[in-house]
């Protein structure tokens, strides 16, 4: 029951952080802000949660996960009202910053205190896909109420109902989420205490960490070109939600194949990123249309994020989680900051889905060769323990 809740929250969670894909660059355009300063806003969000990352795995492991979830929630809500009240693009800029460091609280501390309810990998990897359906089905909602909400309301009135849904979050979390007591079974010895070198010098997870920073980067040029088509092209936020939906639902459609979770992570992190590569040079083609090309990019995306959540616990303690998803949050962050800034200074110049498609080669490219280097002795070699 107690994994019950944690589920429900972190799929509130999902749903109205995913309100406001469709309707921030708009509103940020409407304020003012030129293409530059909108990528500069998405790298700073991230930029500050890189940051708020790296302090939240230490103090999770040391104090606890629903501490940091309760309260990250209570700001973030906080926040996102003042969102609606912003009256130029310097308040907008500093409220994504703010706003970055305190989410960055959320996603270590939840992905640590879910992983605490496996017993083995398979059970992990279970809980992963399934908190990845329930996210993703959120995300295929999500767009489309916020598109279809900064339609009719506002963006203003849509940030006051994101803010306030996020505090009503907050709550629930309060009442009904528990600290996780179960041990996972670890391949390997580990010591009682990792540091965040430690963490950084594990092989295995340098794989994990350099396929992160390419697929966030791929995220991040997508979740800054498809909303900019409601700028470009006088498109309404719901059209651009309905195209976000389109990558939800083939997110959904992935993550549903459980029976997924019993191949080896790294070769469904290998599968994926070269899916994701080869779509990514379909848009930047045109060989398909966009609602399709975003539905591929949803399906590889879904592959890939359990199998990084899974290769992550599989090396590493129980009491090393919250640095190791604080870890890989920030590769997440740096990700996505990488990714907004280039996007939004060279789209004038050359296309960011062919900069993506280079990032993301490069990525499998060092991936094949470490795991060829390794081969003899990487832990993933093995068949997955139940």
């Amino acid at each position: 029951m107690n994994k019950l809740h944690i589920f429900m929250v972190m799929f509130l969670i999902s749903l109205v952080m995913s309100i406001q894909s469709p309707i921030f660059t708009p509103y940020a355009a409407k304020l003012g802000a030129s293409s530059v300063l909108i990528g500069i806003m998405l790298s700073i969000a991230s930029f500050t949660n890189l940051t708020g990352n790296l302090i939240a795995g230490p103090l999770s492991d040391r104090f606890g996960k629903k501490v940091f979830i309760i309260i990250s929630l209570f700001l973030s809500g906080i926040l996102f009202i003042f969102h609606a009240l912003v009256s130029s693009t310097m308040n907008l800029f500093v409220l994504r910053a703010l706003n970055g460091f305190s989410l960055a609280f959320l996603v270590p501390s939840g992905l640590a205190l879910l992983s605490g309810y496996a017993k083995n990998s398979h059970q992990q990897g279970k809980n992963m896909a399934i908190n990845g359906i329930l996210g993703t089905s959120a995300s295929i909602i999500a767009p489309l109420i916020g598109g279809k909400l900064g339609a009719t309301i506002g963006y203003a009135n849509t940030y006051l109902i994101i803010g306030g849904s996020l505090i009503l979050t907050a709550i629930y979390a309060t009442s009904f989420i528990k600290e996780t007591q179960h041990t996972v079974v670890v391949k390997g010895n580990q010591s009682n205490r990792l540091s965040f070198l430690n963490i950084l010098q594990m092989p295995q997870l340098q794989v994990v960490f350099v396929t992160g920073f390419a697929l966030m980067y791929i995220h991040g040029v997508i979740i800054y070109e498809v909303p900019y088509l409601t700028v470009e092209k006088g498109l309404s936020t719901a059209t651009t939600g309905q195209l976000f939906s389109f990558m939800g639902i083939g997110t959904f459609l992935s993550l549903s194949l459980l029976f997924i979770n019993r191949f080896n992570p790294i070769k469904r992190i290998m599968f994926g990123l070269f899916g994701m590569n080869m779509v990514v040079f379909i848009i930047l083609q045109g060989l398909l249309s966009l609602p399709v090309s975003l539905f591929l990019v949803g399906f590889f995306f879904g592959i890939i994020m359990p199998a990084i959540a899974t290769a992550l616990t599989d090396s590493v303690s129980n009491n090393g989680y919250g640095r190791a998803f604080g870890v890989m949050s920030a590769i997440y962050s740096l990700g996505m900051i990488t990714s907004s800034f280039i996007t939004g200074v060279i789209r004038d110049f050359i296309s960011p889905y062919f900069i993506a498609f280079t990032i993301g080669m490069l990525a499998l490219t060092l991936i094949g060769y470490s795991r060829f280097q390794t081969k003899t002795s990487s832990p993933f070699q093995a068949p997955i323990e139940y």
